[in-house]
Parts: C-alpha cells; structure tokens; sequence
C-alpha cells in the first residue's frame, strides 16, 4: 500500500474556500478496523454547518470532515472476521471522532460498517448512509410510525426527506409531504399520498383538509424554525414529532402539551444494524437513493455551496461525490 493519499482538508473556517487538497498520511489500522479505499462520498448539511463554524468547539483545524463512504476493503485488522479484502462496504464515519470521509482511503472501527448493497452504485450508496441511519432513527426508532397512520414529512424533496417517503411508505404509513409545486410529481413518485406546496399553502391548513381535522400521527421535521413551531398545530392527539435540526431560538411547546405530543431530537448515532435493515429495503426495491449532483472529490468546494443553496434551484437529494473517477458528472441545477 501506498503511505500517503490525497484528502480534501478544512484549513479555516468559514466560506467555499475553506477546503484544500494536501498529500496525508494514511491511517494505521488497528486490531478491528477496517482500512477501505473510498470509491464515493456525499455531501450532508452537517458538513457546511461544520464549515461554516457552528461546531467548533468539536472540530480541531485543520480537518478532513464528511460522512458517507461507500467503498471497498484493502485491508483489516488482526481481529475482524466480518469482511474480507475486496468486500464492498458502506457506511458513516465516528462524528466528531475522527478523519472524515473526504479522502482517497479512511479507516473505520468495524462495528460502524455494513455490506454495500448489491443493487446500487457506490454513489447512491454514499447518499445514503447519514440520511439513511437518520431517518431509520427518527421513523423507527424514535417515532414508532406504525401501519396505516399518517406522517407529515417537511421537505419532501431533499436527501434526506427522499428517503423518510420512501420508508414512511415501505412501513405502510399514509404520507404527506411539503415541497415546491415543481417537486410535487417527483415527490408522488417517490410514495407521497398528499402534497402540499409549502411556498404558495399554509400547510397548517392544509394538513386539517387533508385529515379531516384530526391532525397526523407522525411529524418529521427537517426545516427546523417556525416550520418546528407551528407542526405542534398538526399532531393528533398523542402525536410524535421528531426534528433533525437543532434549536436555535427557545420554543414556547404549549400546543405540544395540549395533546400529550412527545418531542424527539435526532442526531444520530451510526452502526451496523441500521445499514443492514436499509440494505435489506434496497435490495428489495423498496428505497432507491436519490442523487441530483455529482462532483469530483476536488470540487468539494463548491459542492458545498450547490448543497447549500440548492434548495432555490430545485435540487432533488443528494449532492454525491466521486472519489475515484469512474464516473461522468451529473450537471449541476442553475
């Protein structure tokens, strides 16, 4: 093996140009980990609010962030019997624990690691393993959707709000769903019953049509602010609201408390029984990751900045990124 590989470093904190590529050591591996040439990664909103400096207290400059890997193994440790050389394998690094996975190599402790599945590419399957284990986590883990209810999913249209349909309806919920009137046909494809176009509706509202004023069982909340304030207005009676996003501003909860709703706060914590429940939903056909960019590992930069501002040009999930080249770029919404 080589010693060194090229990464992609976070050497300040701040704008698009935060990032640049340097020639780093590889790291050794230890008795149950695995070392994995990463073939592709993919872009979260977790790691532009890294860049951008909410987090760091938690991140020592200058860094290599990111987590999505999808790739295959080159060598292991002197106690894993898991994987082979040459397993394909996907899966998040340690948050805030580590090496990220804007690299050409990354090694991971053996328990965070799941087979690839067989049915996609290593790109779809990088935009799937954060958003993925989040939205197992939020759907049924925390919130317990169960058949035949109804779950109100905020940004359908996103990467992480694709997948929350795509599950939502595998456990046999009743979904509705906000996304721009441009979206709506691409959301139904996805599962969603209802839509509601969030920029020209009061999904407050809408949502009392839609259920006959009896409200939903379910909210996923991937917006946060006033969309987090206002979705007590939605629940049922002994509803369930789970958020991604954290609490920037105190919320006045008293709607809440008048329907005995419970709150739940994601940020996951990633294993492997979450990448093999999800691979077990790909394979089959139940969940298809949902990409509408990819950019080479040296556009990083501006990788961030099409995630992060494109939410106004219409991108549909994942922005992915392709670590080894193999690949023809998808253009790039303008």
């Amino acid at each position: 093996m080589t010693d060194t590989m090229k990464a992609i470093l976070l050497v300040k904190f701040g704008g698009f140009d935060a990032f640049e590529m340097r020639e780093v050591a590889v790291p050794v591996v230890g008795p149950r980990q695995i070392r994995v040439r990463v073939h592709a990664t993919a872009i979260n909103p977790l790691d532009y609010q890294i860049r951008r400096g909410d987090y760091t207290d938690h991140v020592p400059l200058p860094a290599i962030i990111g987590h999505d890997i999808s790739g295959v193994v080159e060598e292991r440790g002197a106690a894993v019997t898991e994987f082979d050389v040459g397993d394909e394998v996907y899966y998040t690094p340690r948050i805030f624990g580590g090496p990220g996975s804007y690299a050409e190599q990354h090694v991971a402790d053996v328990e965070l690691v799941g087979r690839k599945p067989s049915t996609i590419s290593h790109l779809e399957a990088a935009s799937l393993t954060l958003v993925g284990g989040t939205v197992w986590e939020a759907l049924v883990t925390r919130a317990q959707l169960a058949v035949s209810e109804t779950i109100l999913i905020h940004g359908g249209a996103g990467g992480v709000g694709s997948v929350a349909i795509q599950l939502a309806k595998a456990m046999g919920a009743r979904v509705i769903t906000t996304a721009r009137r441009s979206n709506h046909e691409f959301v139904r494809s996805l599962g969603a019953d209802e839509v509601i176009d969030h920029s020209a509706d009061d999904y407050v509202s809408a949502v009392a049509d839609l259920t006959h004023g009896h409200g939903v069982n379910v909210v996923f909340d991937t917006i946060g602010g006033d969309t987090l304030t206002r979705s007590a207005r939605v629940l049922a009676d002994a509803g369930r609201l789970v958020s991604i996003v954290d609490i920037a501003q105190p919320q006045n909860l008293i709607e809440a408390w008048g329907k005995n709703a419970a709150y739940h706060f994601v940020f996951t914590r990633q294993n492997r029984g979450k990448l093999d429940a999800l691979t077990n939903l790909v394979e089959r056909g139940l969940i298809k990751p949902v990409i509408g960019a990819v950019l080479p590992l040296a556009r990083i930069g501006d990788a961030h900045e099409l995630l992060e501002n494109g939410g106004s040009r219409g991108l549909r999930g994942k922005v992915a990124i392709d670590v080894v080249g193999q690949t023809v770029e998808l253009p790039v919404p303008r």
